[in-house]
């Protein structure tokens, strides 16, 4: 094992980094335009919810530590193989890789109508980004900290000062005249959750990188709540800076609410501001994304859910086919304009989902291993029972519930989640049955799935991987062979 190297200050640019994106900016600006300052409540249940979910992974990090699948290896644990890759698959890999693809894409539109006289698409700029940033993840872990450290922080700064300049009228601009509630019904507030959520969402990413952190017991599980306590009070700032100096009708239609702020704040300094922020945003996320998720790819390797091919990586440590796949995926959506669907905003709500659908999973692998292993050492332990799993379960199926205001879109979202729930589930039979060739609803004993996080393991047991071995040795053997007898070997 290599010597750590991630201090708590990455780990909360890793949690804040991927989930201040500059869609969440849109979403504070939708949120407030709809009901107006009483959506700091909503954010708040949304925010309470989402420290729920990561107080349980902590737990199961914390009984099985270092995990670089994170929750496909919790998972596999609990549910066996095939409700892990339906999940982990639908629920991270397709979500993530959407929703980078989306960043980029608003990056690029941004950049486009801020720098018009430049004649360079917005796909060119976000397939550049992309590009840019797999190139400095290719150079491992520390390359990826440094990165995440100073763009998370920067971006972090930004949004508090601007918030802050809202909040207390400090800006140069004219405040706005008008009510700051909009509509306090409850029914209102309940009914932007599943908007509110994906405020808060992905959290659990710092997850993969936990091996590489130092005194893990302590940092990740302080480094998760921090992250989404932070992104709140910056959040809160945000909404009532919002209230101060945009008029809710323009907020509403705006598609980059955070770029009519930061002009209505500062003019033209404060439009180039937000536009930095959007950059940093977007780096920020997509750099988080790309590293967190060829970890996740090969910890699924590891545990034979995906192809042998994804645990393989560089000098540097980086598992970079995971890594290169999501980008050249990434890039490809970027370049064909599918990211600039009006759709896709629609679709990455049907991925979120999918992901709060992953956070009840979650919820479960710790009631399951409470039962199945009550006696086992944790180095953190949920208080108070099974009291917090339980009430995270009732509330991120109220968030699933609640994931959009109008019944209509729900039912479409909903049927596309079952879609994608069939085609995920041939996958995963076809894979289990032909290559793991292992039970599909068995779970797998917890020494077992932190025993493949070893190499040696993946020589001599992965089917693939031991398949090979044996075909080396049978050369070996009729090499020798060979030698003995004289033959000329081919």
């Amino acid at each position: 094992m290599g010597e750590k190297k991630l201090g708590l200050p990455s780990v909360i640019a890793t949690g804040v980094g991927l989930i201040v994106a500059t869609s969440c900016l849109l979403s504070i600006g939708q949120g407030t335009a709809a009901i107006g300052t009483p959506f700091i409540i909503t954010m708040a249940i949304a925010c309470a919810f989402n420290i729920l979910t990561a107080l349980s992974i902590c737990e199961l990090n914390a009984l099985m530590p270092n995990m670089t699948g994170g929750m496909a290896q919790y998972t596999l644990a609990c549910f066996g193989p095939f409700v892990t890759i339906v999940i982990t698959v639908g629920g991270y890999l397709t979500c993530q890789t959407i929703m980078g693809s989306s960043e980029a894409a608003m990056f690029g539109n941004t950049l486009s109508s801020v720098l018009p006289q430049i004649p360079v698409s917005g796909a060119v700029y976000s397939i550049l980004l992309i590009v840019i940033l797999t190139a400095f993840n290719l150079f491992g872990v520390d390359m990826f900290a440094k990165i995440q450290n100073v763009v998370a922080y920067a971006l972090i700064g930004s949004l508090i000062v601007l918030g802050l300049a809202g909040c207390f009228n400090l800006g140069t601009g004219k405040v706005v005249e008008q009510p700051s509630v909009i509509s306090s019904k409850p029914s209102d507030i309940f009914s932007l959750l599943g908007l509110a959520f994906f405020l808060f969402i992905g959290v659990e990413f710092i997850v993969p990188i936990s091996s590489q952190v130092k005194n893990a017991r302590k940092k990740v599980p302080l480094g998760m709540v921090l992250s989404l306590v932070i992104i709140l009070v910056m959040q809160i700032f945000m909404a009532i800076g919002f209230s101060h100096y945009t008029p809710w009708n323009e907020l509403g239609a705006s598609t980059v609410p955070h770029i009519l702020y930061g002009t209505a704040l500062y003019g033209k300094f404060g439009k180039i501001w937000m536009t930095i922020i959007s950059l940093l945003a977007v780096i920020s996320t997509i750099n988080t994304a790309l590293f967190a998720n060829s970890q996740i790819c090969q910890g699924m390797a590891k545990i034979n859910l995906l192809p042998s091919v994804f645990m393989r990586t560089n000098k540097k440590g980086t598992p970079y086919v995971g890594l290169l796949l999501i980008a050249v995926i990434m890039c490809i959506i970027n370049g064909t304009g599918l990211s600039t669907s009006s759709q896709l905003t629609f679709l990455i709500l049907t991925g979120c989902t999918f992901w709060i659908f992953s956070y009840i999973i979650l919820h479960f692998d710790v009631l399951i291993l409470r039962k199945r292993l009550p006696k086992a050492p944790r180095t953190f332990k949920l208080p108070l029972g099974p009291v917090i799993p339980i009430v995270g379960i009732i509330g991120n199926a109220f968030m699933i519930y609640n994931i959009d205001s109008s019944w209509e879109v729900k039912k479409k979202i909903y049927t596309i989640f079952v879609i994608v729930v069939a085609i995920l589930s041939v996958y995963a039979f076809f894979w289990i049955k032909k290559v793991m060739k292992r039970p599909m609803f068995k779970a797998y004993q917890i020494k077992e799935v932190m025993a493949m996080e070893n190499e040696q393991y993946q020589v001599y047991h992965n089917p693939i991987t031991a398949r090979k071995l044996h075909i080396e040795k049978q050369k070996i053997k009729k090499y020798s062979a060979d030698i003995n007898t004289g033959t000329r070997p081919e």
